[in-house]
């Protein structure tokens, strides 16, 4: 097996919390009431965190590159086969870690936009995900994700 690799990425502290805060699928409100700090600072953290992260502009993708360069403590992976998910869904996870909307995912798959929805909101089912950021971590876990993936669109 080979593994490709991308440079580690060390972020502050505060940074790893909030990132963390929303892989766990709180908002940014709820994570800056966890760490007993503004809402406004949170969001000063996640920005810092997400330039350090190549630029990301989407929480799923700044999770995934976090997750990727070790930014952050991956989560402990789960056993695959207790997770049955559509190929349908399963293309979506990728597109989801590169921070794409529906209708970039659906020009992208060649599919209507309303079936890439549909096929998104079962995906958050089936990955028993509250959101995006949430189902990234998900998909970590289940391995579904993999720094693989992931460092194949940072090149």
């Amino acid at each position: 097996m080979t593994t490709t690799t991308v440079a580690r990425i060390t972020l502050a502290p505060r940074e790893q919390q909030v990132l963390e805060g929303l892989a766990d699928g709180s908002t940014l409100a709820v994570v800056a009431l966890d760490l007993k700090i503004r809402e406004g600072t949170a969001a000063g953290y996640l920005k810092l965190a997400k330039r350090k992260l190549y630029g990301m502009s989407e929480n799923a993708a700044a999770l995934a590159v976090a997750y990727t360069t070790e930014a952050i403590t991956r989560p402990q992976l789960l056993d695959p086969e207790a997770l049955f998910l559509p190929d349908d869904q399963r293309d979506l996870v990728p597109l989801l870690a590169r921070g794409m909307a529906a209708a970039q995912m659906a020009t992208e798959l060649k599919r209507p936009v309303d079936i890439i929805r549909r096929d998104g909101r079962d995906l958050l089912t089936n990955l028993r995900a509250r959101n995006r950021a949430h189902a990234i971590k998900r998909s970590w876990e289940l391995q579904v994700l993999t720094a693989e993936q992931v460092v194949a669109w940072l090149r």
